[in-house]
């Protein structure tokens, strides 16, 4: 294992031992479930939308610490941006996980916690647990 790796490791651990923005939102405009039958992880995204930007999300759900750690990302990347924002970072995840794009020398630092998915690629059960906090927003905000 790389310094690289290591690294991306630890965020993921962090994530997913000390999730931010989990709990409910009293102030939610849309919500959305997620699951994975094959798995049995879960997620529920609640979004606070003021026209397409997303002013506040939160999650709740359980699951393995890939889908709970990229919930937590996920969470931290979208809040404050429009729905064309989210669908280009949303395109560049995907892209990173399932490693039709991975990761450009140089990129981790741009990308920041979302870099540590790029470990993902290498295996291709995993990707849908990266994956479904994302989908279960999208469908919250209607562009799924």
């Amino acid at each position: 294992m790389t310094n690289l790796d290591a690294l991306y490791q630890e965020v993921l651990l962090d994530h997913y031992r000390k999730p931010r923005n989990k709990g409910v939102l009293a102030e939610a405009t849309a919500d959305a479930q997620g699951r994975n039958p094959l798995c049995g992880d879960e997620v529920n995204v609640a979004v606070a939308m003021d026209g397409d930007r997303v002013t506040a999300v939160k999650f709740t759900g359980q699951g393995c610490s890939i889908s709970q750690a990229s919930a937590s990302v996920m969470t931290q990347l979208v809040a404050g941006k429009s729905a064309t924002e989210i669908e280009a970072l949303y395109a560049r995840f995907h892209s990173l996980v399932t490693g039709t794009q991975p990761l450009a020398d140089g990129e981790g630092k741009q990308l920041g916690a979302m870099a540590a998915f790029a470990g993902v690629s290498k295996y291709p059960a995993r990707v849908k647990c990266a994956t479904m906090s994302w989908h279960t927003l999208r469908k919250a905000m209607g562009t799924e």
